[in-house]
C-alpha cells in the first residue's frame, strides 16, 4: 500500500528503493506509515471504490427499470477500472509513462512518433506528428507523480524546450497542476494542453489503452416495425 514492495510480475517481490530506505534506517513507526503520502493515496483509492459500491446499494432496486440497474452498475465498474488504471500509471516506470502518452495520442488518430533521448531530453519526452503527413508537430512532456502537483518550473522548463518549428504542447501528468502551471500555460505564447490524472485515464478509457473489452451484452428490444405488415 505504501510502495516499499512492488510486484514486477506474477509470483515475484521486490524491495522498491522507497523499502530500501527503510530497511538501512531499520524501524517503522505506524503513525510514519498512515501519514505516508503513498499509503493516504491507497485508503483514499479504497474509500472511492467503497463509495461507488454504496451508491451502486443504494439504489432503489423495486422502482428501477432493468435498463437503469444495468446502467447503475455499467457506472460503477467504468468508476473502479479508471481508479486501478490511474494507481498502475502511478506505479510504472516513468520513461514508459512516456511511451503510453504517445501510444495513446497515436490511437487518438494523430500521427506517427518519436521518443526523445532517455538521458537528456530537455524538458521535451516526445514529439508526434499532429496530422499523418507531419505537417505539423507536438511536443510532449508527461510527469509521473503520486500526490505532489507538477509545479511552475516544469511548465517553463517544457516551454523553454520548445523548439521553432513548433508552437503545440501537450503536458500530462498522474496528479494534477497547481494554479501557477495552469496560469503560465495559458499566458504562454504557445498552444499548450494540460492533462492531469483523471482526464488521463478518461481518455485512454475511451480509446482502449491499458484496457481491455472483458464482456460485450447485447439488450434487445421489441421490433415494432417488425409486426406492422400483420
Amino acid at each position: 500500500m505504501a510502495k516499499f514492495l512492488s510486484y514486477p510480475k506474477r509470483g515475484f517481490v521486490q524491495i522498491t528503493d522507497k523499502g530500501k530506505q527503510i530497511l538501512e534506517r531499520g524501524n517503522l513507526t505506524l503513525s510514519e506509515l498512515q501519514s505516508d503520502p503513498d499509503f493516504i493515496n491507497h485508503r483514499a483509492s479504497v474509500q472511492t471504490k467503497k463509495e461507488n459500491e454504496v451508491i451502486l446499494e443504494t439504489v432503489d432496486v423495486e422502482n428501477s427499470s432493468p435498463q437503469d440497474l444495468i446502467d447503475s452498475g455499467f457506472t460503477t465498474i467504468e468508476a473502479e477500472v479508471k481508479t486501478e488504471l490511474l494507481g498502475k500509471l502511478k506505479e510504472i516506470d516513468p520513461y514508459y509513462l512516456e511511451k503510453v502518452i504517445l501510444i495513446l495520442l497515436k490511437k487518438m488518430g494523430y500521427g506517427d512518433f518519436i521518443e526523445t533521448s532517455k538521458s537528456n531530453d530537455g524538458g521535451i519526452d516526445g514529439i508526434i506528428n499532429e496530422d499523418k503527413l507531419g505537417l505539423e508537430k507536438i511536443y510532449t512532456q508527461a510527469k509521473r507523480y503520486n500526490e505532489n502537483k507538477v509545479r511552475e518550473k516544469d511548465i517553463r522548463n517544457f516551454i523553454g524546450a520548445m523548439s521553432g518549428d513548433t508552437s503545440k504542447g501537450v503536458f500530462i501528468t498522474t496528479s494534477s497542476f497547481d494554479d501557477a502551471v495552469i496560469r503560465k500555460s495559458r499566458e504562454a505564447h504557445h498552444s499548450i494542453i494540460l492533462n492531469d490524472g483523471a482526464k488521463l485515464v478518461d481518455l485512454m478509457h475511451d480509446y482502449n489503452v491499458g484496457v481491455q473489452v472483458k464482456t460485450t451484452y447485447e439488450v434487445k428490444e421489441l421490433d415494432n416495425d417488425f409486426f406492422e405488415g400483420e
